[in-house]
C-alpha cells in the first residue's frame, strides 16, 4: 500500500544522504525511482540533490506554482516508478502537499519527503506543517547539538557567528549560515524573545 512519508530534521542531519541511499537501494534492485527537489535551492546546481559527504543525483525541480501531481503523473507515463523521493520538502506549498497525498491515493505510488521541520525562528515551514498534518508516517532524522543532545532547532548566524532573530523565513545556506542546536542552546543563542 502506497503511503506519504515525511522524514524531517534540522540542518546537517543527513536528510539528503538518507534520501540518496534509499533511492540507490531501490535502483540496485532494478526498481526505478523519481527524484524531485526545490528549484529554490541551487547550492549544488539547479536540479541536483547533493549530500555534504559528496554524493549527488540529478532531480526534477518544482517551483511554488508547479503542479507536483501532474509532474508525478507525467513521469509515470514514461515507465513504472517504485518510489518518489522529494528533497527540500519544507519548500512545498500547502496545496502541493495535498497534491502529493492525491498522488499517493490515486496513482498508488509511495512518496518519501525529506525536509526541515522548523526555521531559524522556531516556526514551521508551510510545507512541513502540511506534511505533519497529512503524512501517513513520519520519521525524525537525528543530528546532535554541540552539547551532544539531540538537535531540534537551528539558528541563522551572521558572519561573526551571532544569532539572527529577524529576516525572511527562507535564506539558502549551509554550515556558514546555520547551526543546529538543542532547544536549550537555541534559547540561549536567541534569548527568550517569545
Amino acid at each position: 500500500m502506497a503511503k506519504l512519508y515525511f522524514n524531517y530534521s534540522t540542518m546537517n542531519a543527513g536528510k539528503s544522504t538518507v534520501l540518496l541511499q534509499a533511492s540507490h537501494n531501490y535502483r540496485e534492485r532494478g526498481m526505478d525511482t523519481y527524484l524531485m527537489t526545490a528549484a529554490l535551492d541551487g547550492r549544488s546546481g539547479v536540479g541536483r540533490i547533493a549530500s555534504r559527504i559528496g554524493i549527488c543525483e540529478d532531480a526534477d525541480v518544482f517551483g511554488p506554482r508547479d503542479d507536483v501531481f501532474a509532474m508525478i503523473k507525467g513521469r509515470l507515463t514514461q515507465g513504472a516508478v517504485a518510489c518518489v523521493f522529494i528533497d527540500e520538502a519544507q519548500f512545498l506549498s500547502e496545496s502541493q502537499v495535498w497534491q502529493l497525498a492525491r498522488a499517493v491515493d490515486d496513482l498508488k505510488v509511495p512518496i518519501l519527503c525529506y525536509g526541515l521541520r522548523v526555521d531559524f525562528q522556531g516556526k514551521l515551514f508551510p510545507g512541513s506543517a502540511t506534511l505533519l498534518a497529512l503524512a501517513d508516517e513520519m520519521r525524525e532524522v537525528r543530528t546532535i547539538c554541540k552539547c551532544g543532545r539531540k538537535a531540534t532547532m537551528v539558528i541563522r548566524q551572521d558572519e561573526a557567528g551571532n544569532a539572527l532573530l529577524d529576516g525572511d523565513q527562507v535564506q539558502i545556506g549551509g554550515n556558514e549560515t546555520y547551526v543546529s542546536l538543542c532547544r536549550k542552546h537555541w534559547r540561549e543563542a536567541v534569548g527568550d524573545f517569545r
